[in-house]
């Protein structure tokens, strides 16, 4: 490989929009990524698409007042204050151009979801492709790679090590899957090379709580970054937060969107009783579904919910996976689920209760769309560690600080950094991770590619 002004590791969202900055702000550009499995594999293919961003065209077109201020009022609200301050302030006031540079210059045809609410965003922000579907997020960004003359890509290729003249990282040592290394001179470096969650011995170390969860993330994500980290003494922030999700269809391996719960559906265990408000977030409820008895539960819905979910393409995988079993009353969702049918009988009418006013719910949930009716759907779900939100702490521009300082020619983007989750499961918002993934990437590349390497930082 030939030497270049930026060299990004990791062809995720993340790596994608620093390539593709980069190489719209002037600069030629290697791309790599350790994984041939990158397509279907990475954390960005098994997302659901959603981009927060506050105070976009598409929010005025609909009428919807909101600003990026509002935006971080919501999540210093979600991690009781605990989230990155730098991070959330670049990413929530970038986010705006971010969707706007994804459709009208990338291909990414974006739409505002207004048909649901996600838990802790106060307004309606979320930005998707039309199918919510990560894989076609991530083969839009894809196909703009490849028409891009000045991005050169390569896999499976692995970013090992970096190399350093003095304080500044000049270059990196590269290995291919047969033992080939090759050391590419670079003016600057991105890491896009993803968070920890694939490295048991990580996630048992930082995230304890969910180490016993199912990991459902992107196969590449072995922690390269903090080790790459540490051979420059890079600062390192918030370990110990992760996004979790509380249903994930189980044998399927296939995500049950969390609007089945926002338009009104419940998790029940085993016993066929509810075990929390469900409204709360996705992300805290792997843990709790994790300590239910089997580490599974019910997620169960009516015809309604089912006919609103249609338009995720996860949902429809799910429905040709035959994940999805009917019951045309309690009698029969109890032989479905195995539970005994007067604790689900309670719950069910507990919650039907609660959702037509009639009586507090026992758990705090204020939030029904509307009452469940039979017949019901169930889906056996687990909890699921999705990705690290903590890694290499990074201004604002996405560079990597060592001792609070940037380290000269060092970016990280996505899993590799920091995003702004605040700790553990509960800071997590709908969206974040992808928006600190394109963010960070979009910040890193813009700023990597606009200027000569030679030039003072």
């Amino acid at each position: 490989m030939s030497d270049v002004d930026v060299l990004v590791a990791g062809a995720g969202a993340a790596g994608l929009a620093a390539a593709l900055a980069a190489a719209e702000a002037g600069s030629e550009v290697a791309l790599i990524d350790a994984s041939q499995t990158y397509p279907a594999g990475s954390n960005t293919a098994m997302s659901t698409s959603m981009i927060p961003a506050a105070g976009s065209r598409w929010q005025q077109s609909a009428g919807i007042d909101d600003s990026p201020e509002r935006f971080r009022d919501d999540i210093r609200r979600k991690t009781a204050g605990h989230a990155d301050r730098t991070v959330t302030r670049a990413l929530t006031d970038v986010a705006p151009e971010l969707v706007a540079w994804l459709h009208d210059h990338c291909g990414v045809t974006l739409e505002l979801v207004t048909d649901f609410d996600y838990p802790g965003h106060s307004r309606r922000r979320c930005h998707a492709v039309p199918d919510r579907s990560g894989r076609t997020l991530h083969t839009r960004l894809r196909s703009c790679v490849a028409r891009t003359d000045a991005i050169a890509f390569s896999s499976p290729m692995r970013l090992e090590q970096v190399v350093s003249h003095g304080d500044r990282v000049t270059g990196a040592v590269l290995t291919t899957p047969d033992g080939r290394r090759d050391e590419v001179a670079a003016g600057h470096i991105v890491l896009a090379i993803g968070g920890f969650g694939a490295d048991p011995t990580l996630v048992r170390t930082h995230l304890p709580e969910i180490a016993d969860g199912l990991y459902h993330g992107g196969d590449g994500n072995q922690g390269d970054a903090l080790r790459v980290g540490e051979q420059v003494s890079a600062d390192v922030a918030g370990l110990d937060a992760y996004q979790g999700h509380g249903s994930v269809a189980t044998p399927h391996g296939v995500l049950l969107t969390w609007a089945t719960v926002m338009h009104g559906a419940v998790l029940l265990n085993s016993a066929g009783e509810r075990f929390g408000d469900e409204t709360t977030g996705y992300s805290e409820f792997g843990a709790n579904v994790i300590a239910q008895p089997g580490r599974i539960a019910w997620m169960v819905f009516d015809r309604r919910i089912h006919d609103a979910c249609l338009p995720f393409a996860d949902f429809r995988d799910l429905i040709g996976c035959g994940a999805v079993r009917w019951a045309d009353g309690v009698d029969e969702l109890a032989t479905v689920i195995g539970a005994p049918r007067e604790p689900l009988a309670r719950s069910l009418a507990a919650a039907h209760d609660a959702s037509e006013g009639r009586s507090p719910d026992r758990y705090g949930r204020t939030r029904w769309e509307a009452p469940l009716r039979p017949p019901y759907a169930a889906v056996k779900v687990t909890g699921a560690l999705f990705h690290t939100q903590g890694g290499l702490a990074v201004d604002p521009n996405a560079r990597v600080l060592r001792r609070g300082v940037p380290v000269p020619g060092l970016y990280a983007a996505g899993g590799a950094a920091v995003g702004m989750s605040g700790r553990g499961a509960d800071g997590y918002l709908a969206g974040n991770g992808l928006l600190a993934a394109l963010g960070l990437g979009y910040l890193a590349g813009r700023h990597a590619g606009r200027r000569p390497a030679s030039s003072p930082i």
